[in-house]
């Protein structure tokens, strides 16, 4: 891209900060899950060109922002968090030229592009990784990632006891140059994705470079991978998860050096626009959360703790009065404009909501990795139920202070696909694992656009390949043009309750407070500014007090001041 297509985008229209603050503080932000969102090209897996030709959606849906899943060339291990070239987008998802359309098309409507980073480890086809493989022990490129001796008789442990995410051991053996068993390397991940050691200022170099690259070419920020997990503990411990409060692999003090300059370098780089970035860092507690957002550091981190919480009105607000007091503590403790911790619902790597909701006995073997039980549930499921409460925590969610995250299709009120073959499913943490754990592939399932078209619109109706994943035909009646026009559709709440967001949230006063509610412990509300939130958790229908306001929404579409269980709703409290 020349210096003028750079210029006509850092000056693509936005109003960079509104009365609120700047535009990230209380953004809606939509997670397209680039193979799964549309297809343009008919080959069955969703690209660029068929994200572009869908931002009329996005624009109706009132969203502020997209995050797009990896789009790099990758051999797509782990569905393209292994990435093989930082700087250039994969031919199969339209090629750099398609981006460029997507931005152009988005920034016309008011939409702002985040790509998403992969800082914490690269494909093992990395030109980085493939030289390194080649060196001798202490090489250059070997520097650039974390090999290490293996323990005992001529070094046939690993260096330590650390295990995958995905399952077994977190280290794999390389041959030396005669072929015999030499070091080994660290991937807290697929043995495909080799962690880069981020004491080496080569690595820190490198990714500056990634981030000029794109912020040149119109991307208005990143959604950081693994935002805890780049810097690991000097010497690489053992940890023992019994007695070991903190892990030796993430959350180290010093990650947080990274990320002040990498504010920095966004702050000082493209004057008059406000580039962002938002962690994906999974922390101990809400404090280790907020400390990422802390002045000077990130723009954004998620919250992920509401995301592992069940349908339970104690534990919902328990834990959003817990972040909220950690960003409080946060502000009170430093100087200069600190971020803001990012609400959520669904994600790539979760269960949809409607199934995690709908839970109702919980069958099959447990993950030994508690965050996979709580995320990855397996059990007997009431859809419909889980549905409504699904619907009822997003208005819960939608009204809080600060930037919300949605998940393509969370708007359609998609279930989590549990029953796809076993010969279609992708997810190394279902090939890995021991089958406790289905994995993330449910959740990735493609879109349902058009419910008399094949594929259901993903794919063009030539497509020459079925798409990458089955759907179900369950899809047919959850279809994007069958709830369009139905006013007590998902889609359709959703719409208002975005519009009512911009209209009467942003920009609100940002503190919340907690409405007693007599003698119910199943019901929660709360009052932002002139907005009450109400929240039946429970079965037993509820009174909404008259002082509370009178209704704007709810999530059951009903009329009255009779709150249903699993229903929430929003009041003009003026």
């Amino acid at each position: 891209m020349n210096g003028r297509a750079r210029a006509r985008h850092a000056d693509a229209g936005h109003d960079d900060r509104s009365e609120g603050g700047p535009w990230w503080r209380e953004a809606v932000v939509y997670e397209v899950y680039v193979k799964s969102f549309a297809d343009g090209d008919g080959d069955g897996l969703g690209d660029l060109d068929g994200a572009t030709a869908r931002l009329d959606h996005l624009v109706s849906l009132g969203v502020d922002a997209l995050w797009l899943t990896p789009c790099f060339p990758s051999p797509d291990r782990d569905g393209g968090y292994d990435v093989a070239d930082y700087f250039r987008v994969a031919d199969v998802y339209g090629g750099d030229a398609a981006l460029e359309r997507l931005i152009e098309a988005a920034h016309s409507r008011g939409i702002r592009i985040l790509l998403d980073l992969v800082p914490n480890h690269c494909s093992t086809e990395h030109a980085w990784f493939r030289a390194a493989l080649r060196e001798p022990p202490g090489g250059t490129h070997r520097r650039r990632f974390l090999f290490r001796d293996g323990r005992g008789p001529n070094g046939g442990g690993p260096p330590n006891n650390w295990r995958s995410t995905f399952g077994g051991p977190a280290w794999t053996r390389v041959p030396d140059a005669d072929g015999t068993p030499g070091q080994w390397y660290l991937h807290l991940f697929d043995p495909g994705q080799a962690d880069f050691d981020w004491r080496n200022p080569e690595v820190t170099d490198y990714f500056e470079r990634v981030l000029r690259h794109w912020f040149d070419r119109g991307v208005d920020g990143f959604r950081v991978d693994v935002a805890h997990g780049l810097l690991k503990a000097p010497g690489l411990p053992d940890y023992d998860p019994e007695l070991d409060l903190a892990t030796p692999m993430t959350n180290q003090p010093d990650v947080h050096d990274v990320y002040r300059a990498w504010r920095a370098l966004a702050d000082g780089y493209l004057p008059g626009r406000e580039l962002a970035f938002v962690a994906e860092a999974w922390a101990p507690t809400a404090v280790d959360a907020a400390a990422y957002v802390r002045a000077g550091e990130l723009h954004q981190a998620f919250y992920f703790d509401l995301v592992m919480r069940p349908w339970d009105a104690v534990e919902f607000r328990a834990s959003v009065q817990t972040a909220l007091e950690a960003l409080a503590a946060v502000r009170e403790a430093g100087s200069g404009e600190n971020g803001e911790l990012a609400w959520t619902l669904e994600n790539h790597d979760v269960f949809r909501s409607v199934t995690r909701y709908g839970l109702l006995e919980r069958t099959g073997p447990l993950p030994s990795e508690p965050h996979a039980a709580a995320v990855r549930p397996r059990g007997v499921v009431d859809v419909d139920l889980g549905r409504a409460r699904a619907r009822a925590a997003a208005l819960f969610l939608l009204a809080l202070p600060g930037p919300v995250y949605l998940y393509q299709g969370e708007e359609l009120g998609l279930p989590e696909v549990l029953d796809l073959p076993d010969d279609r499913r992708q997810d190394p943490i279902a090939r890995r694992g021991d089958g406790s754990d289905l994995g993330r592939d449910g959740c990735r399932v493609p879109l349902p656009w058009n419910v008399d078209a094949p594929t259901f619109g993903f794919s063009p109706p030539d497509a020459r390949a079925e798409p990458w994943l089955p759907q179900p035909a369950s899809f047919a009646a959850l279809a994007a043009d069958v709830q369009a026009d139905d006013p007590r559709s998902t889609l359709t709440l959703y719409r208002r309750a975005l519009a009512l967001r911009r209209e009467r949230i942003v920009g609100a006063p940002r503190t919340v407070e907690w409405l007693a509610v007599a003698e119910r412990d199943d019901v929660v509300a709360y009052r932002r500014g002139e907005l009450v939130v109400a929240t039946n958790f429970g079965a037993e229908p509820f009174v909404l007090p008259p002082s509370w306001g009178t209704v704007l929404l709810r999530s059951d579409g009903a009329d009255g001041d009779l709150l249903g269980g699993s229903t929430a709703v929003w009041l003009d409290a003026s």
